[in-house]
């Protein structure tokens, strides 16, 4: 039996690992054809071929989504692989935390450009096709509908002391969702976004010292919360644990199914009830 996403064309930005992976996955199995993204080219091809060997189709377009050009190409690689555009997940993104009296000019515009610019010329590159499929489809008779997810975080609904960079941008990719919800909405394209609470990834699963760090080309940026944390933190969540990138990644599935053909400009939180 063919999935509900049956030779859709999804492009998932930072999928080559963690959440961005499980979206991937998860598309995929539901029958969509995927191109997987990650600044890192191998965990990209592991994805990738991951959904190759369970029967799925897959193409790899690795880079970082805040270089010059990157959305035009990712736009394009959809294109020239499978012919179409039906599904953006913004997905890409870190964190470089500091209060605001230690904080860099550098740390905000980075994040700034990874959590908010970034999909901005994703979608920017993305509208002249999805204006010609849907103008075509219209004379057709036909209703199609296209599905954009952004992703934002309880960061970005709440705040949270440490990352008014993060905060900041997954605050804006919220108006951005809105925007784009009207604008977009006489192309039949539904534009949500899933807002993420504690989800166990390499940017959450530190190391017992606390210092567990990731690379993003030349930077190495500490990442990860104490163990310690982490236990306070799932006490706080009514259903007693983080989440699964696999769990996170059926709140994304949720915006891309045909169930949500009349949902747009929402968000929902994905966080075991915890809402900062």
């Amino acid at each position: 039996m063919a999935g509900k996403l049956q030779d859709r064309v999804a492009l998932v930005s930072g999928s080559g690992r963690g959440i961005g992976r499980a979206i991937a996955l998860k598309l995929a199995s539901e029958g969509a054809r995927v191109v997987v993204n990650d600044l890192d080219e191998a965990p990209a091809k592991e994805t990738a071929e991951a959904i190759r060997a369970a029967g799925g189709k897959a193409e790899v377009c690795a880079g970082s989504v805040t270089e010059a050009g990157f959305a035009e190409r990712f736009v394009q690689t959809g294109m020239d692989a499978f012919g179409g555009l039906d599904i953006i997940v913004n997905n890409a993104g870190y964190t470089w935390d500091s209060v605001i009296q230690k904080m860099t000019d550098e740390q905000w515009y980075a994040i700034i450009d990874v959590h908010l610019t970034a999909p901005f010329r994703i979608l920017r590159a993305a509208q002249p096709i999805i204006s010609a499929l849907a103008k075509e489809e219209a004379a057709d008779g036909r209703e199609v509908f296209r599905k954009v997810v952004n992703i934002s975080s309880i960061a970005g609904t709440g705040g949270n002391a440490g990352q008014i960079n993060y905060s900041a941008g997954k605050a804006g990719i919220l108006g951005v969702t809105r925007t784009m919800a009207k604008e977009w909405g006489r192309y039949k394209v539904n534009v949500n976004a899933v807002a993420f609470g504690p989800i166990r990834t390499r940017l959450t699963e530190g190391s017992a010292k606390g210092n567990s760090t990731i690379k993003i080309e030349d930077r190495e940026i500490k990442v990860g919360v104490s163990p310690a944390l982490l236990t306070q933190m799932e006490q706080m969540i009514p259903l007693g644990r983080v989440g699964t990138p696999e769990e996170a990644a059926g709140a994304v599935y949720l915006f891309c199914a045909p169930e949500s053909n009349f949902i747009s400009g929402q968000y929902v939180i994905c966080g075991g009830g915890f809402n900062m």
